[in-house]
């Protein structure tokens, strides 16, 4: 598969993804959504690499991964690997964390957010 069909592929599969939210994913995008969160632009599910995000604030280079344990934890080694060795700061919280407390999630991405200086 040439470079051109593996974009096209991923973005066919973002756009999927973006259309069957879980229900954590939908709970966090409420509040990182329309610059709700510290005025902050933030897209969801965004084709990064090979890879899929679940959402990213690209001034700042900061991604935020929503997981039910569906990739692994090799797999979400490999994935956390490649973003940072090209700048990106991954935060990744449980499903269950965001749906029980969800203050606490969006505190967490708060301080990261001013440890970049946004």
């Amino acid at each position: 598969m040439d470079e051109h069909s593996r974009s096209r592929t991923l973005l066919a599969h973002a756009r999927q993804l973006r259309q069957h939210q879980t229900e954590a994913e939908q709970r966090l995008w409420y509040h990182l959504r329309a610059r709700r969160f510290l005025g902050l632009k933030f897209r969801r599910q965004v084709p990064l690499g090979p890879y899929i995000v679940d959402f990213l604030c690209p001034a700042l280079k900061l991604v935020i991964e929503a997981d039910g344990g569906q990739h692994g934890a090799a797999a979400n080694g490999r994935r956390d690997q490649w973003l940072g060795d090209r700048g990106y700061l991954v935060l990744r919280f449980w499903n269950h964390e965001i749906l029980q407390d969800t203050e606490a999630v969006l505190e967490t991405v708060r301080l990261a957010v001013e440890e970049l200086g946004g």
